[in-house]
C-alpha cells in the first residue's frame, strides 16, 4: 500500500475534479488497472485469476475514507496473488486486479449498488442482493470487518467512474483470456483464487463449485484429492460455494469451468499487521505444488471427458 490511510470525513473528489485528477495514485491505476502476468507459452487450458490482491490505494480514496490503512487492507485477499504465482512457470497466465477490493469489488456483478451510499440517482442497479444488504456490494460500503469506509455519501458519478475504468477492465481481459484459452485447447478452466478469515469450520481450504454447476465433477474431485494429498484440509462449497467469477464464468456445457479457492490466512498471514508470516512459503511452495500436479492431470482428464460420449 502507497502510505496510510488517512482518517478523514472530507467528502471524496468527484472523478472529473481537479482534486482527483491530481490523484497520481488514481490516474496511474486507470491506466493499468489489471496485470496479466503471462507465461512465455501457455501450455495448459487454465487461467488464475486474483480479484482481490490489489494493494494499490487512491490517495483520494484513501483520503476520504474514515478508516486507517489497516483496516482498510482487512478487506485484501493479501498476496494471494503470490502464493500462485508460480503458475506462469508452469504454462498458465495469472490475471490480477491492481485496484483494492474495498475501492471496486470485482468479485460482483456490475449491478450490486447501494443507492443509498450515492447522492443522486444511479443507472442499472440490479435487485438488491444480501451482499448489497450487508455493505459488501461491487463498490463496497463496509470492509470485512463491518466498519464504515466512508463518513458521507459519495458522488453518483464515482460509480460510473470507478466500473467503467476498474472492474470493466478487469472482466475484459479475464473474458479475453478465457476464449483465447478454449480457442486453443477446446476447454477452458478458470481458478479464481482468494483467502479467508480463520476459522472455516476449521478448514485450510475451501472450494467452490456452485455446487456442481460450475465445474465437470472429474474436475473438481482431482483438485481436492490432490489438495488433501499435500496435507491441506480440504472442504467443498461450504462455507463458500462460490462467487460471481465462479457463476459467471463457470460453464461446463460450453466446455468453460469455474473454481474458486479459498486458502486461509492463518497459513500464510499476520492479520493484525497485514505481512506475510512464517508460514507464508511453506504455503507458497505446497500451492505450487498443488498446481503442479493438477495442470497437466487435469488438462488431460478434461480433454477425455470431452471427447467421450454422451
Amino acid at each position: 500500500m502507497t502510505g496510510n490511510a488517512a482518517l478523514s470525513s472530507a467528502r471524496p473528489a468527484d472523478p472529473g475534479s481537479e482534486e482527483a485528477l491530481a490523484d497520481a495514485n488514481l490516474r496511474a491505476l486507470a491506466a493499468e488497472p489489471v496485470v496479466i502476468r503471462k507465461p512465455r507459452g501457455q501450455r495448459v487450458p487454465f487461467i488464475f485469476a486474483s480479484p482481490h490482491s490489489g494493494r494499490f490505494y487512491p490517495l483520494s480514496f484513501a483520503q476520504s475514507s474514515r478508516l486507517d490503512a489497516i483496516s482498510l487492507r482487512r478487506s485484501e485477499d493479501a498476496f494471494v496473488d503470490e502464493l500462485f504465482d508460480s503458475v506462469t512457470e508452469l504454462g498458465a497466465p495469472l490475471i490480477c486486479a491492481r485496484f483494492p477490493r474495498a475501492f471496486v469489488d470485482a468479485n460482483r456483478a456490475p449491478g450490486e449498488l447501494d443507492p443509498a451510499m450515492f447522492d443522486a440517482p444511479l443507472n442499472a442497479v440490479g435487485p438488491r442482493s444480501p451482499r448489497v444488504a450487508a455493505g459488501l456490494g461491487v463498490i463496497p460500503r463496509v470492509v470485512r470487518d463491518g466498519l464504515e469506509i466512508y463518513g458521507t455519501r459519495l458522488p453518483a458519478g464515482e460509480a460510473v467512474f470507478r466500473l467503467e475504468h476498474f472492474y470493466r477492465p478487469y472482466h475484459a481481459a479475464l473474458a479475453a483470456l478465457v476464449e483465447q484459452t478454449r480457442a486453443e485447447f477446446g476447454v477452458a478452466v478458470v481458478i479464481d483464487c482468494h483467502s479467508m478469515p480463520p476459522p472455516a469450520k476449521a478448514h485450510d481450504i475451501v472450494l467452490g463449485d456452485c455446487y456442481g454447476e460450475a465445474a465437470a465433477p472429474e474436475l473438481i474431485g482431482q483438485t481436492q484429492r490432490i489438495l488433501s494429498g499435500l496435507g491441506f484440509s480440504v472442504a467443498r462449497n461450504a462455507p463458500y460455494a462460490g462467487g460471481y467469477t465462479t457463476h459467471l464464468y463457470g460453464r461446463p456445457h460450453e466446455c468453460v469451468h469455474a473454481i474458486q479457492v479459498e486458502v486461509s490466512r492463518a497459513l500464510y498471514l499476520d492479520e493484525t499487521l497485514m505481512e506475510k508470516s512464517a508460514g507464508f512459503a511453506s504455503c507458497r511452495d505446497r500451492l505450487r505444488m498443488f498446481a503442479a500436479k493438477l495442470l497437466p492431470e487435469a488438462g488431460a482428464l478434461l480433454k477425455t471427458a470431452r471427447r467421450a460420449p454422451r
